[in-house]
């Protein structure tokens, strides 16, 4: 498995392309009358301004999307090929998939299915309180988010491995003939990224903050009488248990920037160009020195 994910550049173009030919041939079926067309009002969770397709009909989305997958699969396999001609075109189609597949058109309730993940598996053996079927907490338009996500990092692999192959640069390193940016030093991501780290951890730690004082019996930021509907669903203890999980990554985010946190595998023996060599081995034998 660790070959594989470490060869990513070789397999990322074939992947979004067959990703994209899946995607597109769902699309058709959906035009042509198949039932799980998961966007619009025919989504369970409809509501006003929760999804940027919220007002996308069957007849309309459904060939755009079967002619983007057929275009995308053709896209892809250009990439994966390592086509230079078009480009700006082949980059500008691929980042602009890249970007609608993983921030346009998912919604808050991918983050609230990851956050819930642990409970879900715990339900799936327990059951649910109150008896409300897995089907209407996991529907299929839910899925579909998470598969068009995954759509979306594909092509973001795809994109990256194609701008550094056709700018000459090491495609897993990225690094070049020419000198590298002063922000991009290892002595300013050290000063820029400890405070990237800070943020990064103290944001899950005010939502914990809540959580816990909740469980406290607190109403942190809501009224009494929500506070009452929590305690007696049983659901202050379901946001006890989300904020401990939340504390987790905090903790482990600040792992980034403290030296338990950082491997010290390599050792002085292993220089740039060594450990370039073993990421890649069609990486530019002086732009990684």
């Amino acid at each position: 498995m660790r070959k594989i994910m470490a060869s990513w550049p070789r397999w990322a173009g074939y992947a979004a392309a067959c990703w994209s030919l899946a995607y597109g041939a769902l699309g058709l079926f959906w035009a042509l009358g198949g039932e799980g067309f998961p966007f619009g009002r025919t989504d369970p969770d409809w509501e006003p301004g929760l999804s940027v397709l919220g007002d996308a009909t069957r007849d309309v989305a459904a060939p755009l999307i079967a002619m983007l997958g057929a275009l995308g699969a053709a896209a892809g396999l250009a990439i994966a090929r390592g086509v230079r001609r078009g480009r700006p075109l082949l980059l500008g189609f691929a980042w602009a998939a890249a970007a609608g597949l993983t921030v346009v058109v998912p919604d808050n309730r991918v983050l609230m299915l990851v956050a819930y993940a642990p409970l879900l598996v715990v339900f799936a053996f327990t059951g649910v309180p109150g008896g409300q079927p897995m089907s209407e907490l996991v529907p299929w338009s839910r899925v579909n988010l998470f598969i068009v996500l995954a759509g979306g990092l594909l092509w973001a692999l795809a994109s990256l491995a194609h701008q550094r192959r056709t700018a000459g640069r090491c495609v897993a390193c990225g690094r070049g003939g020419h000198r590298t940016a002063r922000w991009a030093t290892p002595a300013a991501a050290r000063r820029w990224g400890l405070w990237a780290v800070v943020v990064a951890a103290a944001i899950p730690a005010m939502y914990d903050a809540s959580r816990f004082a909740w469980a406290a019996g607190i109403p942190l930021g809501i009224t009494e009488e929500f506070w009452r509907w929590l305690d007696e669903s049983g659901l202050r203890w379901a946001g006890l248990f989300l904020s401990l999980m939340g504390l987790g990554g905090a903790i482990l985010t600040l792992g980034l920037v403290q030296r338990w946190g950082r491997s010290t595998r390599g050792g002085s023996g292993s220089g740039r160009a060594g450990r370039c060599r073993r990421c890649w081995p069609s990486c530019p034998p002086r732009s990684c020195r």
